[in-house]
């Protein structure tokens, strides 16, 4: 067993839950009537979930690479002293692992896109009840963004009932429910 590889594995882990890991956004929204609404994310500071510096396989590229060209640059005769292979190693490895990272982040962003709704955008949209909504309690909404239909759980604004097909438009968005008021 290689100490190394279980020093690596351990270094990983702890890096990449105290460097790497991701942190929660939470903002809240408050309107002039004094009535609230929040949205929640998780995200990272560089806004993308798992894609970090001290990410395993950028630090196994580096460790590669250093070693890789520290044994290249040594062995030719202009760089075989180890003042000038192991800086030129280095500098070689800083490059390649900052090359693996700039990749993987733009292959991350790429598939990472949806089609999913954007919640705060959506307060201010109209949509239309397709479960009536009784007198204080829950029905559904139906509504499009960019394209597509989204359907969520939805209360009026002040407790009045909404029938099925009645026209609504969405005023805040506490948790996963929607408040709406008929148009």
């Amino acid at each position: 067993m290689s100490w190394s590889g279980v020093c690596f594995t351990v270094g990983s882990a702890l890096f990449g839950h105290f460097l790497g890991g991701g942190h929660d956004a939470h903002v809240d929204g408050g309107h002039v009537d004094g009535s609230g609404g929040h949205a929640e994310a998780g995200l990272e500071s560089n806004d993308m979930p798992g894609v970090s510096a001290f990410s395993p396989t950028v630090i196994a590229c580096f460790i590669t690479a250093f070693g890789g060209l520290g044994v290249i640059f040594h062995e030719i005769p202009a760089t075989n002293s180890a003042w000038l292979s192991a800086p030129l190693a280095l500098a070689g490895a800083y490059l390649i692992a900052y090359c693996v990272l700039s990749l993987m982040r733009k292959l991350f962003r790429s598939t990472q896109s949806s089609s999913e709704s954007k919640v705060a955008a959506v307060i201010g949209a109209v949509g239309h009840v397709i479960t009536p909504i009784p007198e204080n309690g829950v029905g559904e909404i139906a509504y499009v963004q960019r394209g597509a239909r989204y359907s969520a759980p939805a209360r009026e604004e002040k407790g009045a009932p909404v029938p099925n097909g009645q026209a609504v438009k969405i005023t805040r968005i506490v948790g996963t429910q929607f408040y709406v008021a008929a148009v």
